[in-house]
């Protein structure tokens, strides 16, 4: 009889153990280090407690970077899935095209931020795509200079993000439908239930796993956004599209030099995320669990 020996599984578990310190822990502790100092670029800082986190409750920058977050994110997350949703159904209703139409879907999202950003900001140009058609239309009062418009630039850049990865969204509803119960799916036919009667009665309670990926994954990467903002409005106008992220790179990278400071708000980002996503667990679980 073989017998197993602890450190046969620690030498199994070691390599993974050590990637994760050197990558996820480490990094993490040096930041939270890091916001209880007053450090700057070539100034290693002093110990200074709680003072940045106190500066942080009382600057308005931090607090408007806080609110857009969390608005894009909110619009991206509930417009984004129910796109992908929709996207999912109609594919799995139509086998001959489910093939090819998961597979186009994926296509903005095997871009990259940095190049998609590109493309949108010509067609997001005044005398771009988009008001070249709307004129056509003889909708000329809708256009707008859309990336220098307060009202109108963080929701275009919400636009792109939908857009690159609502495919994704699609991917993981339609591998929800795939795992679908046939026999329930059938059974409702049989009663008689189509269309919008049988997707709230049956389809969508039983999609509740793949909701929980879907709207968890979505929700993380929007409140993380980064690439998007900087590239097509560099947090303008008027700081209209500066989000948590692009603050704390304007915090380290910008001029300003305070790595402190910078680290402060990214534990907030970080605390903001860990919240937003454990209560939308939270919350989609217990509905897995009733249903």
């Amino acid at each position: 009889m073989i017998h197993r020996r602890p450190y046969t599984a620690v030498a199994f578990l070691a390599p993974a153990l050590a990637l994760y310190l050197a990558i996820i822990v480490y990094p993490l502790t040096q930041g939270l280090f890091l916001s209880v100092t007053d450090s700057k670029v070539g100034n290693a800082g002093n110990f200074v407690g709680a003072a940045n986190y106190v500066a942080l409750v009382g600057d308005d920058d931090v607090m408007r970077a806080l609110a857009i977050t969390v608005a894009y994110a909110l619009v991206v997350v509930i417009v984004q899935n129910t796109i992908g949703l929709s996207l999912a159904r109609a594919l799995f209703t139509r086998p001959r095209i489910r093939q090819l139409g998961s597979t186009l879907i994926l296509v903005p999202t095997l871009m990259s931020a940095v190049m998609a950003a590109f493309v949108w900001n010509s067609l997001f140009a005044p005398d771009g795509a988009i008001n070249s058609l709307l004129r056509s239309l003889g909708l000329s009062t809708l256009t707008r200079v859309w990336l220098g418009d307060p009202s109108t630039a963080l929701w275009a850049i919400a636009l792109v993000n939908i857009w690159m990865f609502s495919g994704y969204s699609a991917a993981v509803f339609l591998a929800g439908y795939m795992n679908l119960p046939t026999e329930l799916l059938d059974a409702s036919s049989v009663d008689g239930a189509s269309g919008w009667r049988r997707f709230a009665s049956v389809e969508w309670p039983l999609l509740a796993p793949a909701t929980t990926v879907a709207v968890t994954l979505s929700l993380i990467g929007s409140l993380k956004i980064f690439e998007l903002p900087l590239v097509m409005t560099n947090g303008g106008p008027a700081g209209s599209t500066t989000t948590l992220t692009m603050l704390i790179f304007a915090k380290i990278f910008g001029g300003q030099g305070s790595f402190a400071y910078g680290a402060t708000i990214a534990v907030l980002l970080l605390a903001v995320v860990v919240l937003f996503a454990g209560v939308t667990q939270s919350l989609l679980r217990r509905r897995e669990e009733r249903i």
